[in-house]
């Protein structure tokens, strides 16, 4: 049994951890801001201390991605100096720390699925501030703590890309979605499953990095279909090119992350993309 502290608890992942984490035998302490402010390392260290943690999952970021342009202040406060303290912290108490990252570290130009060990280029000041808060955490090195980039969350928790989809999909006849940007969703349910099962196995001395998202290849434009296809939604995708729907933060236009590594070092299946919508919307009301 481990004395789990979950931060940003109120996020897609965080929330999903909540609601699975009374299928395994631990105690968890569920946090945001407002009750643990991660950029404080004297805050810290006192919740810890307090509660006995010896596991941390980090699902607190700064994931606005277009403001963190001109906010990049209290973007790497959260998602670099925060993961600073908590890997300290993690490192003199001997926690394992599970820090979530994201596909935007990468640049987006690859032509096949990124590895772990690919060149990381981020283009954008959350990519940039995300990836400054894994080396912070590397050059710490935490034993038995890992990393893992995601990308393209979704769940029944927060907003995200589904939600928008369906909601708009109900006041709009048509919509424009990018089909030149190519990835696969994430559905925080699985991801959060996934991390709950590995916890006991992980066995590191240096800080390692892992890919996890759903299986399979699509585009924004893909995904949206298949949630209007579902829902039974009577509302036409048209696809656009990214230069169409222009944003303030540049985004990949290729996310596909080799699993490989997380799959052969913890015996996990990861579901297909499909099947785990097709299991949010029934969740949500929505599947049709």
């Amino acid at each position: 049994m481990h004395n789990i502290l979950v931060t940003g608890a109120n996020g897609q992942l965080g929330s999903e951890i909540r609601e699975l984490s009374s299928d395994y035998e631990n105690n968890c302490f569920f946090t945001d801001r407002n009750e643990l402010d991660i950029s404080n390392l004297e805050a810290v260290k006192n919740y810890v201390d307090k509660n006995s943690i010896d596991v941390i999952i980090n699902c607190a970021a700064y994931t606005a991605v277009d403001k963190a342009e001109d906010d990049e202040s209290n973007a790497d406060a959260v998602n670099n100096v925060a993961v600073k303290y908590l890997s300290q912290v993690s490192k003199d108490r001997n926690i394992k720390l599970i820090h979530i990252s994201t596909d935007y570290v990468y640049d987006g130009k690859n032509y096949k699925p990124y590895t772990e060990d690919d060149i990381v280029n981020p283009n954008s000041v959350y990519g940039k501030t995300k990836l400054a808060g894994e080396k912070a955490m590397q050059d710490i090195n935490p034993s038995n703590s890992i990393i893992i980039r995601t990308s393209w969350v979704y769940s029944s928790f927060g907003a995200n890309f589904v939600k928008t989809m369906l909601r708009l999909g109900k006041e709009k006849e048509q919509l424009g979605v990018i089909f030149d940007q190519v990835g696969t969703p994430t559905y925080a349910k699985d991801l959060a499953k996934a991390i709950l099962e590995i916890i006991p196995n992980i066995s590191n001395e240096k800080v390692e990095i892992y890919n996890y998202s759903n299986e399979g290849v699509l585009s924004w434009y893909d995904f949206a279909k298949e949630i209007m296809r579902m829902a039974k939604l009577d509302c036409k995708i048209n696809p656009i090119e990214t230069k169409e729907y222009p944003t303030p933060a540049t985004r990949p236009h290729f996310s596909l992350l080799n699993k490989s590594k997380i799959k052969q070092t913890f015996n996990i299946t990861i579901p297909y993309w499909k099947d785990s919508l097709d299991e949010c919307l029934k969740i949500m009301g929505e599947r049709k």
